[in-house]
């Protein structure tokens, strides 16, 4: 079929089902004379957000679009800062607003934002906080050649808005490897960001726990210090941190040397939208400044993918752990492959 045929076909039919079921729809006109019928969601940041029955959610750029009418008043805030309440009509080429007493005359170019009636700015709704709480757990076991039992699992939580961010989180990991455990470690921690300006903000973050198979009886990481955006977009982003830190290590074997230090704290975050499928990758480096030979790296790998039941999804990755100077007998490097399962609460 022919893309301007289809093009004209599909708002068709979406009017025509939303006008057997008796229901009234948005209208958004763009510049190459479609008509796209639906509900408009909000206007925010250059983009307009619109549900419709034909094609589900739909975002399109704002300078496309040259008319607009909604079938319910809409709040909508102006490039100026005005704000008002209205029925939103477009007339030779002008958008009109009914608000109280003369209506607002205007274009499309001037709308900042855009928001159905007993909702919110979005300005003001980005700046609203709000928890986010997740579950995971990953349990797998082997037996024949060699009995295998792993339990993991960890909770988080974020309150955050656009500019601020606090993250409270908690795992433990146990593995038993043919009687033997190869894995018993617990942390707990949080992470506080503030985006201060558009790329630029800082952090301050502490983590503590034990690893008894790599001989740490308690460790603790207390960081500050100041991160940049190298990518910001919907899609991805890229952050970087440096700060300076506090590192404690201790073991259970006294023969070890405790760690007792002021040090440094790099990280690297990349996060990646594949569609509904998300890619993580992050990297923490701290150094001694009494040794910078000895040092704690951390790294994570891995894809999260939505499942059918709302609210789950699965997690496949890469963790891995190195300490350049551990307890005497112990390996520097432990890596652990998991498979996890995830609930958002």
């Amino acid at each position: 079929m022919p893309f301007k045929t289809r093009h004209l076909i599909l708002p068709v039919i979406s009017f025509l089902v939303l006008g057997f079921s008796g229901l009234r729809a948005d209208v958004v006109e763009t510049r190459d004379g479609s008509r796209i019928v639906g509900k408009i969601t909000k206007i925010d940041g250059g983009s307009v957000f619109l549900e419709t029955a034909w094609a589900g959610n739909l975002t399109i750029k704002q300078s496309d679009v040259v008319g607009i009418i909604t079938d319910k008043p809409a709040g909508v805030r102006l490039a100026t800062g005005q704000r008002t309440k209205g029925l939103v009509t477009t007339r030779n080429g002008a958008i009109q607003i009914a608000g109280p007493g003369v209506p607002t005359v205007t274009d499309v170019s001037k709308i900042a934002a855009l928001w159905p009636q007993g909702g919110k700015d979005p300005r003001v709704a980005a700046l609203e906080r709000h928890w986010k709480f997740e579950a995971s757990l990953d349990v797998n076991g082997e037996s024949g050649n060699q009995n295998q039992l792993g339990t993991e699992a960890g909770l988080k939580a974020t309150y955050a808005n656009s500019i601020d961010s606090l993250q409270l989180y908690s795992d433990y990991n146990r593995q038993v490897t043919n009687s033997q455990e190869s894995a018993n470690q617990f942390k707990s921690g949080a992470d506080y960001a503030d985006n201060y300006q558009n790329a630029e903000s800082w952090y301050a973050r502490e983590e503590g726990g034990f690893d008894r198979v790599m001989g740490i009886s308690f460790y603790d990481i207390a960081a500050i210090g100041l991160g940049h955006d190298l990518i910001k977009n919907k899609r991805e982003t890229l952050t970087a941190r440096v700060g300076v830190a506090y590192l404690y290590d201790g073991y259970y074997n006294p023969a070890t040397p405790i760690v007792h230090s002021v040090g440094a704290d790099f990280g690297i975050e990349h996060i990646l939208q594949l569609g509904d499928w998300k890619l993580t990758n992050r990297l923490a480096v701290d150094p001694a400044f009494a040794d910078f030979h000895n040092y704690s790296l951390e790294h994570e790998s891995a894809f999260e993918i939505p499942m059918k039941a709302p609210g789950w999804k699965l997690k496949m990755g890469v963790h891995n752990e190195y300490n350049s100077e551990p307890g005497l007998g112990i390996q520097k490097l432990d890596t652990t492959y998991f498979t996890r399962l995830i609930l958002d609460l």
